[in-house]
């Protein structure tokens, strides 16, 4: 059982939502993207998703590329976002990682070499949007061998037909995406999301997390009341960018989590 499977159990038997938040790694720079994972525990977050930092981050809107791109300005790599996952797990070995991103940065260093360094790390899953189910020899099936969770976007687009190739070989939890377009785009609305996870959950056991389009507390209320909880990114990359202290971007994410826990 890998941390995120353990995570969702725990919140399944408390009869609570779970609350995913998303940081770009090294943004604004190493320190403080460090300190402000740090505090993400504590402001209420199950499972954290750590941004991979890339130069063509084709799913991401501007928010998240921007973050992207002060990362990479600021000298983030691949290896410096396992150094960070590395240098949270000194203080907390029970949150979740996910590490999300693309496969350019992966394949670059070799499968197994990071498979094995994501592990040793403390990673515990992986959302990587560029390999469609077709390709899971490259990576997905490598990465479930090594223990980590391979955890697949499922789009309102995924119809009947799409839907039981990309479930079959995910795991973790699904992500439904809640909008067409990219993150921070448009908002998600509960009346069109709550068909669509009750559709996916009839084809799996595993958790539906919904992403994409929440950016308040009531916001991720009402996702997280039709589906088993809710991810925000852009809406907290925004608050980093606008150069918010530490403590207020982890004020902000405590009225997110509260937001969803209250589901």
């Amino acid at each position: 059982m890998t941390r995120i499977d353990a995570k969702f159990a725990a919140l399944k038997a408390e009869g609570k939502k779970a609350f995913v938040a998303y940081i770009m790694a090294g943004d604004p720079d190493y320190d403080t993207s460090l300190e402000i994972v740090r505090g993400l525990p504590g402001a209420g977050v199950d499972v954290i998703e750590l941004g991979l930092p890339f130069t063509d981050p084709m799913a991401d809107g501007p928010t998240i590329q921007a973050a992207g791109q002060r990362a990479l300005d600021g000298g983030m790599t691949l290896q410096r976002t396992l150094d960070l996952a590395k240098a949270f797990r000194v203080t907390d070995d029970t949150t979740p990682i996910v590490l999300m991103g693309y496969y350019n940065p992966i394949y670059s260093r070799g499968v197994d070499k990071f498979l094995a360094d994501a592990k040793e790390a403390g990673i515990d899953g992986l959302i990587v949007v560029d390999l469609p189910p077709e390709e899971d020899d490259e990576l997905c099936l490598p990465a479930q061998a090594a223990g980590l969770n391979f955890i697949r976007l499922a789009t309102p687009t995924t119809d009947d037909k799409r839907l039981p190739r990309v479930l079959q070989n995910t795991s973790g939890f699904v992500y439904y995406v809640s909008i067409t377009g990219i993150t921070g785009a448009a908002e998600a609305e509960a009346t069109d999301v709550g068909p669509e996870v009750a559709r996916i959950k009839a084809a799996t056991d595993l958790p539906v997390i919904v992403g994409f389009g929440i950016n308040t507390p009531e916001k991720s209320r009402a996702i997280a009341s039709v589906a088993d909880g809710a991810v925000v990114g852009s809406a907290i990359v925004s608050q980093i960018a606008a150069g918010k202290p530490v403590d207020e971007v982890l004020d902000f994410v405590k009225s997110l989590s509260d937001g969803a826990h209250s589901a």
